[in-house]
């Protein structure tokens, strides 16, 4: 079994930072991608971020140069910098070895 632990949500001002974490137990993969993903209210999930068990990192467009994947063995973290309202939503951890599994999610507010 798998476990995904969020944490590191919050409210911020519009330009502040948040880092958000993740921390992955079980029966880890040594070779995985694990990724945020987020959903905003009425709006699809969509990634964020992800990095592979050996660093290739992938970012969505719209928070290319704000935000930073990084990953210690079976913990990631996003450093997210110059947050906007539009960066408001739930995100969740992802971790694909061919079974993917999810956490449950951490809210990050971001007020204008």
């Amino acid at each position: 079994q798998v476990q995904l632990v969020e944490s590191g949500g919050g409210l911020v001002q519009a330009g502040g930072s948040l880092r958000l974490s993740c921390a992955a137990s079980g029966r880890i993969s040594s070779k995985n991608v694990m990724g945020w993903y987020r959903r905003a209210p009425g709006q699809q999930r969509e990634l964020v971020a992800s990095i592979s068990s050996g660093g290739f990192t992938k970012y969505a467009d719209s928070v290319k140069g704000r935000f930073t994947i990084s990953r210690d063995n079976a913990k990631i973290y996003l450093q997210m910098n110059t947050l906007k309202p539009e960066d408001t939503a739930l995100y969740y951890c992802e971790l694909d070895q061919s079974t993917i599994y999810w956490g449950r999610g951490t809210q990050v507010t971001v007020s204008s």
